[in-house]
């Protein structure tokens, strides 16, 4: 071939070089960002691709682990406190609601799920509600809301299972949950102390006689058509024995119930708090309970107002909420009227056991 001209070879490189300058640049964008990902900054680098459900976390993929009240069959409903979060520490759940629109799961970043270092495990109808939502005004406590009834309905399922039902915590917080019926619960002691020794109990008791006519209320709500107090109370209405095997009186007889724990855990490891108390004197009884679980005292008379309507503390609203925080309808309601001589013989029933709970625990919590 014969040479071309100065000016029509240079004009020909020209072109050719034109023609991979693209290719030149995509690879030198390539390289870049392959550099970036490699020493972690793509991570943080927004994208507007839609997650698909292989790339999304396992946690993001099992709905069912999530926190939602009344999603375990055997729990009750979590009760409707408005204006109050449901938990302490509420910027993880504005960040985690946040985070629903673009499918990231942001607790899967914060915390992790454990087993409880702590569980309120009785009795029913003793205050176990108010003691767990004052509790959960503490910053370095977090809590199921609802009752996950694994040591006494849902054992077959599995720690695991129970553990996802926990939520998560950073170091320093304390995870609770709380289940009145496993005081009463045969099984209960040797499975929380198989899961933990070292857990620590919260038993919230209450004048047996109150508590009883407080279960009856409540049943009775639910079933107008219950036999009357005095009919169940009794076994033999004529000589007056008491009927041992309803629910309602099985429960108050605390001792009892005490020993069975007390061949798994000793006495330092479970606080009782008194239901009265716990009415007449929030701050001094949560002050208790926060010293018990070594916590700092955050709890104090400014959380507590004392609702003439429902006849017990209700928690002052706190800031940016319109009102305060008060238990739902079930609780605080009027009983009905029981007849004195039953009251009389109830009192003299429960006295003995009474004597001997006050022996067992060191507290005289004059039910007398």
């Amino acid at each position: 071939m014969g040479c071309c001209s100065w000016s029509a070879c240079f004009h020909l490189g020209f072109l050719k070089i034109q023609t991979k300058a693209p290719l030149f640049l995509t690879m030198i964008i390539v390289l870049t960002y392959f550099v970036y990902c490699l020493t972690g900054y793509c991570e943080t680098m927004p994208s507007s691709l839609p997650v698909s459900p292989q790339r999304r976390s396992p946690a993001a993929q099992q709905p069912e682990l999530r926190e939602k009240p009344g999603r375990y069959p055997s729990a009750e409903p979590e009760p409707e406190l408005p204006g109050f979060p449901l938990h302490p520490t509420g910027q993880d759940q504005a960040a985690a609601a946040g985070a629903e629109g673009s499918n990231i799961s942001v607790f899967n970043n914060f915390g992790s799920k454990k087993f409880p270092q702590a569980v309120i495990i009785g009795v029913k109808k003793g205050g176990t509600r108010a003691l767990l939502e004052f509790l959960r005004i503490h910053p370095d406590v977090r809590a199921v809301g609802a009752e996950p009834h694994f040591f006494d309905r849902n054992y077959e399922r599995g720690l695991d299972w129970y553990r996802n039902l926990m939520p998560r915590t950073l170091e320093g917080q304390i995870t609770m949950e709380k289940t009145p019926s496993y005081f009463v619960t045969k099984e209960a002691p040797k499975r929380i102390f198989s899961m933990s020794k070292d857990t620590k109990l919260i038993v919230v008791v209450r004048n047996p006689v109150t508590r009883a006519i407080s279960d009856y209320t409540q049943t009775l709500s639910k079933n107008p058509d219950v036999p009357s107090f005095q009919m169940l109370t009794f076994k033999n209405m004529s000589t007056g024995l008491i009927d041992t095997s309803w629910s309602a009186i099985r429960i108050g007889i605390y001792a009892k119930h005490l020993e069975n724990w007390l061949q798994y855990f000793p006495l330092s490891k479970i606080l009782f708090v008194s239901g009265e108390r716990l009415v007449s004197d929030p701050a001094g009884e949560m002050g208790r309970v926060q010293d018990f679980l070594g916590l700092k005292r955050v709890i104090t008379d400014k959380h507590f107002y004392f609702n003439e309507t429902k006849g017990f503390p209700c928690l002052k609203k706190p800031e940016g909420s319109s009102r305060p925080r008060c238990l739902g309808k079930s609780k605080g309601r009027t009983h009905p009227k029981i007849d004195m001589e039953v009251v009389l013989r109830l009192r003299e029933f429960y006295r003995p056991f009474n004597l001997k709970f006050y022996q067992m625990t060191g507290h005289d919590f004059g039910w007398e």
